[in-house]
């Protein structure tokens, strides 16, 4: 009886060892890269989707914060890990611009890596402070327009969201206005509240509380529609600059090679992740929306940012520090 019940088992436990490894994924945590330090918007989204993430997928998600080199060092040590779905990677416009700002990247971001899917959408602000005489973007415009290389605006260094927002606005309004970096967010805000600086682009989340106190007016929203968060602000392409639309996002992403079962896997749990109102409301205390999309939707638009970002670049002769 023994001999024929090992006959009958034998088979199917032949069978289950042969099963791919994607169809037995995953059976082991999960590595998140963030590329940038702790407290940031990465790191901080990055801990908001682990954990419904874990709950998708039965195992858990541990965020590893690699920071350095704007974001590279991340990068490069989620190309060289293997492409089992057990390493994935989250980042946002530095994906897409580190090619065009730094010489001999070890990474691309489309031939290296494969998107899982987007994570979430954020607007940034044009803001000036409250003193600055300007209440629209047209009388912005006008004002700097009649004092080219006299007005100037703040940014959070060079290569940051905030800094390739102005120069976008730059570009299409055909204005001369002066590059300020700082180090970091907060001083650029700071002086932006003092009016030392004309004008800022931070993210909208960042200057919420000052625009609601007063002390400094947002002149218009750079996403293509209305914020929920100020609603009563327009569009930069409501408020005359057409075409104008500038918004940070987050992309998950898993090294290339990684089997398109694990990858479809990983799609379906992100964005039932995505869909649960309680996502929604902690995304909405950082400012960001959900960014629902397929792994195929991904690649195009991050290919779009790639040549996008490329052309600015160019254009406006940005350099990395």
């Amino acid at each position: 009886m023994r001999k024929l019940v090992l006959l009958f088992l034998l088979p199917l436990l032949t069978g289950l060892l042969a099963l791919p490894a994607s169809a037995q994924y995953p059976n082991q945590p999960i590595r998140m890269i963030a590329p940038f330090p702790p407290g940031g918007s990465v790191d901080i989204m990055a801990r908001l989707i682990g954990e419904p993430l874990d709950r998708q997928l039965g195992q858990r998600i541990v965020i590893e914060n690699r920071s350095g080199a704007s974001g590279n060092l991340g990068m490069e040590a989620a190309m060289r890990a293997a492409p089992d779905g057990y390493t994935i990677v989250l980042n946002t416009i530095p994906l897409v611009t580190n090619q065009s700002l730094f010489k001999n990247l070890t990474w691309d971001p489309i031939k290296d890596f494969v998107p899982i899917g987007m994570v979430a959408t954020a607007p940034h602000a044009l803001v000036v402070p409250k003193r600055n005489p300007a209440n629209s973007v047209q009388e912005l415009l006008a004002a700097a327009r009649a004092n080219p290389g006299k007005m100037n605006y703040a940014s959070a260094g060079i290569g940051t969201t905030f800094h390739f927002c102005a120069e976008m606005f730059k570009d299409e309004t055909g204005t001369n206005i002066v590059h300020v970096p700082y180090k970091g967010g907060g001083p650029a805000l700071v002086d932006t509240l003092s009016g030392v600086v004309d004008m800022s682009f931070p993210t909208l989340s960042a200057v919420l509380p000052h625009v609601k106190s007063g002390n400094l007016k947002a002149l218009a929203v750079t996403s293509a529609t209305r914020s929920k968060l100020l609603p009563e602000v327009p569009t930069m392409q409501e408020a005359g600059v057409k075409g104008f639309e500038f918004t940070q996002w987050l992309a998950l992403l898993a090294p290339a090679g990684t089997p398109q079962p694990v990858v479809a896997k990983l799609n379906s749990a992100l964005n039932a992740a995505l869909g649960s109102k309680d996502v929604a409301d902690k995304f909405a205390q950082q400012g960001f929306e959900p960014f629902i999309t397929s792994p195929e939707e991904s690649r195009k638009f991050l290919a779009n940012e790639v040549q996008r970002y490329a052309r600015l670049i160019k254009a406006r002769g940005i350099t990395a520090e």
